[in-house]
């Protein structure tokens, strides 16, 4: 039981990291990906506990988007890829996520004025949403292609050896 445990408290995958970013990425594309429906069933069913869930929703991910764009900018340049793949998906990944950090602060920001969710331009606040998720899934899979194309962010060789 003990050699259990201490796999359990091992993080053998965070020791391959060249930085923080991969860790956090997560998060704010999980939560401003669910505000979108909960925003939406909150303006269908006129219900403001719902968009207060959306609230906190878009609020925390906007924080994660800003942690997660801090340290992608601070790691970039560490990050050991070819140039050709950071002329042509890394400037794109890095342009599209710091779009999605601007229009989620814009959002956030009218949102919190206007709690939980505007009443005026109400339609122009969930496209606004809308556009924000759609940039989103498109600046994650250029991420994705560095990551599991091209080993970006990650020090482990190729092919990768498993061992105890």
């Amino acid at each position: 039981m003990p050699t259990a445990l201490w796999h359990l408290a091992q993080f053998r995958g965070v020791q391959g990291l060249q930085n923080l970013h991969p860790l956090l990425v997560h998060y704010p594309i999980a939560f401003l990906t669910a505000s979108v429906p909960i925003y939406f069933l909150a303006w269908i069913l006129l219900n403001d506990t719902l968009g207060l869930i959306g609230l906190w929703l878009l609020g925390l991910g906007t924080l994660g988007a800003a942690a997660a764009a801090c340290t992608g900018l601070w790691g970039n340049r560490g990050v050991m890829i070819a140039p050709s793949v950071r002329e042509h998906i890394l400037v794109y990944h890095e342009w599209s996520m710091l779009a999605v950090l601007a229009l989620s602060m814009v959002l956030a920001i009218w949102a919190l004025l206007a709690r939980p969710m505007p009443r005026k331009g109400r339609t122009g606040f969930m496209i606004g949403l809308v556009l924000m998720t759609i940039i989103l899934a498109k600046g994650a899979d250029y991420g994705g292609r560095m990551v599991f194309g091209y080993n970006a962010g990650g020090s482990l060789p190729q092919p990768i050896e498993f061992s105890q």
